[in-house]
């Protein structure tokens, strides 16, 4: 198998080629991998964002697509054959012990899932069957980036009609918030981002003003003009900055709710006036919309055959495995929406 591997913190991956176990154990699958996607996650675990990795060398990812070669003792909810979204959050099924393979005789580490491989050993409840006639392509999505942003808005937020929504970055989760905060009747529903690019395609997912926080420094007061003086209902960041995250939580109305999916790097400090917490207004930090994926993902695809939810165009840029870094730095720059990672591909 060929994998994507994380040999040292804030280093390029290695790809090489690595073996996996013969037996498979109690709860685990073996899936050919389709396709990945990408996730800021990713990004953090590279670089270190939540401190020491005392997992290295391991591999990454946590959305994506395949099918299913083998299983294990014990798995039910899966069959070979079976076409499964690979995803982060828990659901039905077996809690297996992650795998382990071999890299010329040194252990590489792996979590319950695993996607920038194009084999993988999952664990049963991070998988999800989907209809073999549904897109491997699109598929990844369902893994977080739209369980999570439909979570956000169901779960976290629990946004009402007609309540006003800032979303602090429109990448991959931001606009499938705006997406689903429209499918919801939430007005207005405002994109701050950074880069232009981002802030044009927000326009086509939901988002009705859409601001570019670099170029118009006078945007919160714009955007106090569209929701009101004391802030908007609900406020999500997904950009993990401090300093946004701060902006955000000061534009949030006091009887509102400042729900932070982005995590800071560990020891950049937010600072806020927590005086408001005492009263009506809320603070809290989303855990992947505290969705569950095969109770969701079904939803989602009928609403996708309805055409009352759309997934394409979400994917803006598409590279090979053997071409991952030139993938992450695509996400570093801020350029992309979401990043596919095509395994059988030559891109």
């Amino acid at each position: 198998m060929k994998a994507a591997v994380l040999v040292q913190t804030k280093q390029p991956l290695e790809v090489v080629d690595l073996r996996m176990p013969e037996q498979l154990s109690f709860g685990q699958v073996h899936v050919k991998v389709h396709y990945s996607g990408i996730c800021g996650a990713q990004i953090n675990e590279i670089e270190g964002a939540k401190g020491p990795d005392k997992f290295l060398p391991h591999l990454l990812g946590h959305e994506g697509s395949g099918v299913v070669e083998r299983i294990g003792p014990g798995v039910k909810t899966v069959q070979p054959g079976d076409h499964v979204v690979l995803h982060w959050r828990p659901s039905s099924g077996l809690q297996a012990e992650p795998a382990k393979y071999d890299w010329n005789g040194k252990t590489v580490n792996a979590g319950w899932v695993t996607t920038f491989n194009d084999e993988a050993i999952i664990s049963e409840n991070r998988l999800t069957v989907i209809p073999k006639d549904f897109d491997l392509k699109l598929a990844p999505l369902f893994g977080c980036a739209v369980t999570t942003a439909v979570g956000v808005v169901n779960n976290d937020a629990q946004i009402k009609i007609g309540q006003s929504v800032v979303i602090f970055g429109v990448g991959g989760v931001g606009l499938n918030i705006a997406q689903a905060a429209e499918m919801v009747s939430a007005y207005p529903i405002i994109g701050v981002d950074i880069v232009e690019a981002k802030v044009e395609m927000a326009k086509k997912w939901g988002v009705t003003h859409a601001f570019n926080s670099k170029t118009q420094p006078d945007y919160l007061e714009k955007i106090k003009a569209l929701v009101g003086a004391q802030g908007a209902d609900v406020i999500v960041d997904t950009t993990g900055n401090a300093r946004v995250i701060e902006a955000a939580y000061e534009l949030t109305h006091p009887d509102g709710k400042t729900i932070l999916v982005g995590v800071p790097r560990k020891g950049d400090n937010v600072n806020i006036y927590t005086l408001p917490l005492h009263f009506k207004k809320v603070l809290k930090g989303s855990h992947g919309g505290s969705s569950v994926p095969d109770v969701e993902i079904p939803r989602f695809i009928r609403l996708m055959r309805q055409e009352k939810m759309k997934l394409e165009g979400l994917f803006t840029h598409e590279f090979s495995l053997d071409r991952i870094n030139p993938a992450l730095e695509a996400i570093r720059t801020g350029e992309a929406g979401r990043v596919l990672i095509n395994m059988g591909g030559n891109l």
